[in-house]
């Protein structure tokens, strides 16, 4: 499936009104991170719902060329209490893709970004069961930036979508406040995922790293009513409690990269190289090299 890249360039004097203002992108430059207006209507947010029950009851509408070395995937198999990560949503299904397509969170993003361009890089439909002792409903401290380490920019940023109202009670994201302006401790293996790792390894790291640049460790849980999106930079720490409401907790993490985004080669601290799951499933470059731009796996969400 290639997605079509319509008419992004214009927005209804409605959709406008609902960019970021000079005043909240130089915010966002500041704390790392932007509560939008409402970008999804209600009936959009109740097709999000439905599109992804669907997907949990009757799979996709298509399978990748290969798997990916790191993909989350979650499956009934797998059981219904832990959290749900499924990856390439946005490509994988054809209703919840439509929907992730939207224009406006491009424009918005690329507000933030400064950015003339905007593309898919990730998307990810997660569920956080009511079950607030399992282990994996806690998501651990980490920066996005940190696993995209074949990326050439530093401008990339994550839409945070929830399904419903999403508060402390349900185990809404958590952002630290100006991290995306730290320097990271060097030496750790952004190959070891956040998800496998120790909690309390992370914790200290999160402590290391704001040690490292003076700072303190300023938590803000953001509060985001339905068809709201949360963005925040690549490189802005956050996390998410458990859920402690009777219904599941509902998203999409969808990550953007800039136009400028391209493949570079990384190394692990022993030498091996870094691979990221686009890595094998991307067209290649005229130079042979993974091709970030590949419409078929990151379309085009606005283009100014």
């Amino acid at each position: 499936m290639t997605a079509e890249l319509t008419d992004t360039h214009a927005l209804s004097d409605v959709e406008a009104a609902l960019l970021p203002t000079d005043a909240e992108v130089a915010e966002y430059a500041r704390r790392g991170w932007y509560l939008s207006r409402k970008l999804f209507t209600d009936d959009e947010v109740a097709a999000l719902i439905d599109a992804s029950e669907r997907f949990y009851a009757h799979g996709a509408d298509r399978e990748l060329p290969v798997r990916p070395p790191n993909l989350a995937y979650w499956t009934p198999e797998d059981g219904p209490d832990v959290q749900r990560h499924n990856d390439y949503v946005h490509h994988l299904h054809d209703e919840l893709g439509s929907i992730l397509r939207k224009p406006l969170i491009g424009a918005v993003a690329a507000r933030l970004a400064g950015a003339q361009e905007i593309r898919i890089w990730q998307s990810t439909l997660i569920l956080k069961p009511p079950r607030p002792h399992e282990p994996s409903n806690l998501v651990p401290w980490h920066l996005d930036r940190h696993y995209w380490q074949t990326c050439t920019s530093e401008r990339m940023l994550t839409a945070f979508i929830p399904f419903h109202d999403c508060a402390v009670v349900n185990g809404t994201i958590t952002m630290v406040d100006g991290s995306h302006r730290w320097a990271e401790v060097p030496g750790d293996d952004s190959t070891r995922h956040f998800a496998a790792r120790d909690k309390a390894e992370l914790e200290a790291l999160l402590a290391a790293n704001a040690a490292h640049n003076g700072a303190e460790v300023s938590r803000v849980p953001v509060l985001i009513p339905a068809g709201h999106v949360s963005f925040h930079h690549c490189r802005t720490y956050h996390g998410s409690g458990p859920n402690l409401a009777a219904s599941p907790r509902r998203a999409v993490s969808l990550h953007l990269q800039d136009g400028d985004n391209r493949w570079r080669q990384y190394h692990r601290p022993d030498g091996s190289p870094v691979i990221y799951n686009h890595d094998v499933l991307v067209r290649r470059d005229a130079a042979g090299n993974p091709d970030y731009t590949d419409p078929e796996f990151c379309p085009v969400l606005w283009r100014a």
